[in-house]
């Protein structure tokens, strides 16, 4: 299970520090536990920090939110909540977002890094912008376009390729999920919420989402690449046997 600091925590959910100790203060948020005088904080507190900014976005006050809260935990045992929340915290903390600093980004795209492509980026959520800093979501992201660059491919295409990316991989986690939704939830009814005894197996359920979702994906894009890079550049590399050919005659 991760572990983080308040700031750490706060990155994570796309937040503030000041938002994340005036939900402490409000009792949505668990207090942190303790190590020596540092506080940590857990996949379970990141979960419900990403349930609070949700709710917040519905339009729910913080008196609501924290009657709904209290609701849920009075109704199953904190062991219970904690475990559900672990199980969903766990599955969204695979990769943490970074600060990227102007300069490390010139570094990796340099003259194409301009007022323009740094609006597309934040357009498309590439990167996002925290107070003064620049945030990268997926670093691994950011690596791609990087090489993508290095290969002379302009960096406004590959920002335009990510948002495609992005997209369609939605799409597809989505499908995925939602065959997970429609034969395990689904059929339990349209109104069914886990009892005490149902969280356990509801809670890995949950866990077992995501490094499913990686699975599959991941095992597809796989055998496409095999199978693409061959045919889109199979002209060029037919040319080169040909060309070899006639070399050798």
């Amino acid at each position: 299970m991760a572990e983080y600091r308040i700031d750490d925590l706060a990155r994570a959910a796309g937040t503030s520090v000041r938002n994340v100790r005036v939900y402490q203060d409000r009792e949505l948020l668990p207090p942190p536990s303790r190590r020596g005088r540092t506080a940590v904080y857990s996949d379970a507190h990141l979960s419900r920090l990403r349930l609070i900014l949700s709710m917040l976005d519905r339009g729910y006050a913080f008196a609501q939110i924290k009657e709904m809260l209290d609701a849920w935990q009075a109704g199953h045992s904190l062991a219970d909540v904690l475990g559900l929340e672990e199980a969903a915290g766990a599955a969204w903390s695979h990769e943490q977002p970074r600060v990227v600093s102007m300069a490390q980004l010139v570094r990796m795209f340099g003259t194409q890094v301009t007022p323009s492509t740094i609006r597309m980026a934040l357009e498309l959520g590439v990167l996002v912008r925290r107070g003064a800093q620049l945030v990268a979501p997926s670093m691994k992201l950011l690596e791609a376009g990087h090489e993508l660059v290095k290969l002379d491919v302009p960096l406004a295409e590959a920002l335009a390729l990510a948002a495609e990316l992005q997209s369609e991989t939605d799409r597809i986690t989505a499908l995925l999920i939602g065959l997970v939704r429609r034969y395990v939830l689904d059929p339990k009814g349209a109104d069914w919420l886990p009892s005490g005894e149902e969280l356990p197996h509801f809670a890995d359920v949950i866990s077992r989402l995501h490094p499913l979702v990686m699975s599959a994906v991941g095992a597809a894009v796989d055998r496409s690449a095999r199978r693409v890079i061959p045919e889109v550049l199979g002209d060029r590399l037919i040319a080169l046997a040909e060309r070899a050919r006639e070399r050798a005659e």
